[in-house]
């Protein structure tokens, strides 16, 4: 029976991926992907969110090695080389996955343009439980070295999806630490949002593990949704690749570093994880979205708790093409 707003009965099963990708190798990370998307679908999971970039590997290269090197420049290609067109052959897997496993998916992924040779957004999907490609969210702003290589985010993906799960929400890695950004995204009402994080952050006193979860439960109390936090690990393909000094490969072993996927409930409590950071995998959480409501009963941002007379924020999500061709001028003008 339906509780009105919320879809079925309330209950839900959410699924958090922690996994390192088959490093910068788009058709394997696809079938590593579908393969986990399939297990997700087997415990019988109904939303599951994967680590940023997950779809071929995130360019954390940046933090170690010099961005004119020919090391950087070469990685920095073949994520070109291997990044996702949507729509494309690697959606199509995708989507193929989620309908037979009856499982929706919000996946991350490094996107690039259809028929470009240089602009990549750092992009999360949603793929609903028929296969249908809900839409997408990409980065608004990269973070650090990130720019490099990803573009800013289109104004028209900066918005919520609504799904047989209710409203479902996203944003990536330093994104979840936006107020603006949080702000937009509670006052759409969530019942779950999807953070999503990379194999590491730089090197340094900071951990993903401690920032990651500081951020999700923040996310998950503002918004009084439940937060699936997707983090990724490092595996010996990039650490290979990557790690420049002795120093660089101890901190991307350092389980403290790296990982921390979990899953939290509108109060800030934590459901399931943090995982260790040296272990790939998928945690579970059985959750009844009526915790939403009791939540916003307290702290209803986009509504009782709040003063549009005092706080206003504007959002726009109209495109913002490079080029737009001129009409031809009429005969005689």
């Amino acid at each position: 029976m339906s509780k009105g707003p919320l879809p079925g009965d309330g209950k839900l099963r959410l699924a958090a991926v922690q996994a390192a990708p088959v490093w910068l190798d788009r058709e394997a990370t696809v079938r590593k992907a579908c393969e986990l998307i399939r297990e997700a679908g087997a415990a019988r999971a109904d939303l599951v969110g994967f680590p940023e970039n997950f779809i071929p590997g995130h360019p954390s290269w940046y933090y170690f090695q010099p961005a004119h090197s020919e090391r950087s420049i070469g990685l920095a290609t073949r994520l070109f080389r291997e990044s996702v067109e949507i729509p494309g052959e690697a959606v199509d897997e995708l989507r193929g996955a989620a309908a037979s496993a009856a499982v929706n998916v919000v996946m991350g992924l490094t996107e690039r343009v259809p028929g470009s040779l240089g602009t990549l957004y750092n992009t999360q999907l949603f793929i609903d439980s028929s296969g249908r490609v809900a839409g997408k969210h990409q980065k608004l702003l990269a973070t650090l070295s990130e720019r490099m290589v990803h573009a800013p985010g289109g104004p028209e993906t900066q918005k919520v999806f609504q799904s047989s799960l209710g409203t479902l929400s996203s944003l990536i890695c330093g994104e979840n630490s936006n107020p603006l950004a949080v702000a937009m995204i509670a006052s759409e009402y969530p019942t779950v949002h999807v953070a999503a994080w990379p194999n590491n952050f730089m090197p340094g006193p900071g951990s993903m593990r401690i920032g990651g979860l500081l951020a999700a439960r923040n996310v998950a109390y503002m918004c009084k949704c439940f937060v699936i936090s997707a983090c990724g690990v490092n595996s010996e393909a990039m650490i290979a690749d990557m790690a420049l000094t002795e120093a660089d490969e101890e901190f991307m072993r350092n389980p403290e570093k790296t990982g921390g996927t979990c899953i939290i409930a509108p109060s800030s409590e934590v459901l399931a994880g943090p995982m260790p950071g040296d272990e790939e995998g998928i945690v579970y959480a059985d959750v009844d979205l009526e915790d939403c409501i009791r939540g916003r009963h307290l702290h209803d941002v986009a509504g009782h708790y709040n003063r549009p007379d005092v706080y206003r924020l504007f959002v726009n999500n109209a495109p913002s093409p490079l080029v737009c061709p001129l009409d031809p001028p009429s005969a005689g003008a």
